[in-house]
């Protein structure tokens, strides 16, 4: 039997159906994947790139608070971010689809 997301520190219910949604549905896949391939399927699957996603995930990995990390950690943290949204999200079509949006040509989930 697979484990739930929720089992894992700070993942929540909200967290946990926005993983599903990247087709992660259980802890094992999660562990599997790591923090940056589970995080570029999130962008990949249309989620907006932000810091704190992406920071809860790799805490969540190691069993600690959410807010454990800090100075250099955190700062290589961010450097892994930034490389993980440079490869997996396009900044050209979410500035399209952003215009598109507010037209009101495209529906948004």
């Amino acid at each position: 039997m697979l484990t739930p997301l929720t089992t894992l520190p700070n993942i929540g219910p909200a967290m946990a159906d926005m993983l599903a949604k990247a087709g992660i549905h259980d802890a094992e896949t999660l562990r599997d994947l790591g923090t940056d391939a589970a995080y570029g399927a999130l962008l990949r699957g249309g989620k907006r790139p932000h810091f704190i996603p992406f920071y809860v995930i790799e805490m969540a990995l190691q069993g600690r608070p959410w807010n454990d990390c800090k100075g250099r950690e955190k700062d290589a943290l961010r450097v892994r971010f930034e490389a993980v949204k440079a490869a997996n999200h396009d900044t050209d079509r979410a500035a399209f689809e952003a215009v598109m949006d507010a037209i009101g040509v495209v529906d948004r989930p």
